[in-house]
């Protein structure tokens, strides 16, 4: 593909403060595209939209809590009142609490729907407001492969993610009549994102009594391409799907996997 294939394309990206929303940004931006980073974390934000500047990619960032409707829809409606359009939405925020099921705290339950389910439908929800006056626009959830098969210890993460493919199928139907594409990506661990390197690695560790070497290893070792999936795996797939590229795919939930989840 040539470069800057999303040339002036503007595009918001949610949970943009780290890991691989930061990532994302960065990627999306060497493609060309306008990047509307949002976040609840302002320190977070505020390093990242400096880099943004930095590149000549940045639009306007936004302290964001996707999962009030208000918010998101007077977000959205600034960005269309400055910019005139909405021309790719990223749902990426999201959060995971790690519990057997009969440990699981309910109120950790429904925040984990409330930001990974709930949140994706209502940044999508507002962006294709925009986008079918458009008639065309491209929305993206970052899903994972635990929205494929479940996960150990993680039930509400789990079912927060195999509702998001439902809802990304289900929006692909209502809005292919005018030209708005759907699609989620579905990666395997990322193992250098924060998550893992302050959190997940640590609570294995003590759960199988190992090593966090240790740990690092069983995962890699179940992958058939014998390596951790990275932020550049995921923003390979993600500008593709959001490029004309992909201008026949829709309602898919696409596997970077390594070979670990092939359905």
């Amino acid at each position: 593909m040539e470069k800057h294939i999303l040339k002036d394309r503007i595009t918001i990206i949610t949970g943009a403060g780290r890991g691989l929303g930061e990532a994302l940004c960065y990627g999306f931006a060497e493609e060309g595209a306008i990047i509307f980073p949002w976040d609840i974390d302002s320190e977070n934000l505020q390093r990242v939209a400096e880099q943004l500047e930095k590149k000549n990619a940045l639009g306007k960032k936004g302290v964001v809590d996707i999962t009030d409707e208000k918010q998101v829809e007077s977000e959205i409606g600034l960005i269309e009142s400055e910019f005139k359009r909405v021309d790719v939405m990223i749902a990426n925020a999201g959060i995971l609490y790690s519990y057997e099921i009969t440990d699981f705290p309910a109120h950790q339950w429904r925040r984990i729907i409330d930001v990974n389910l709930t949140g994706y439908f209502i940044c999508a929800k507002y962006a294709a407001k925009v986008m079918k006056k458009q008639k065309k626009g491209v929305i993206l959830q970052i899903n994972s492969k635990s929205g494929k098969k479940g996960s150990y210890w993680n039930s509400g993460y789990a079912a927060s993610k195999f509702g998001g493919i439902g809802l990304t199928q289900s929006m692909a139907l209502d809005l292919a009549p005018f030209g708005i594409r759907v699609n989620a990506i579905c990666p395997g661990n990322i193992l250098e994102s924060p998550l893992w390197q302050t959190s997940l690695f640590q609570q294995y560790a003590r759960k199988w009594g190992m090593s966090v070497e240790e740990v690092k290893r069983k995962y890699i070792e179940q992958v058939p391409l014998g390596r951790s999936c990275t932020y550049r795996d995921v923003i390979n797939v993600a500008v593709f799907l959001a490029s004309d590229y992909a201008d026949y795919m829709t309602g898919q939930a696409v596997n970077v996997t390594g070979g670990q989840e092939m359905r």
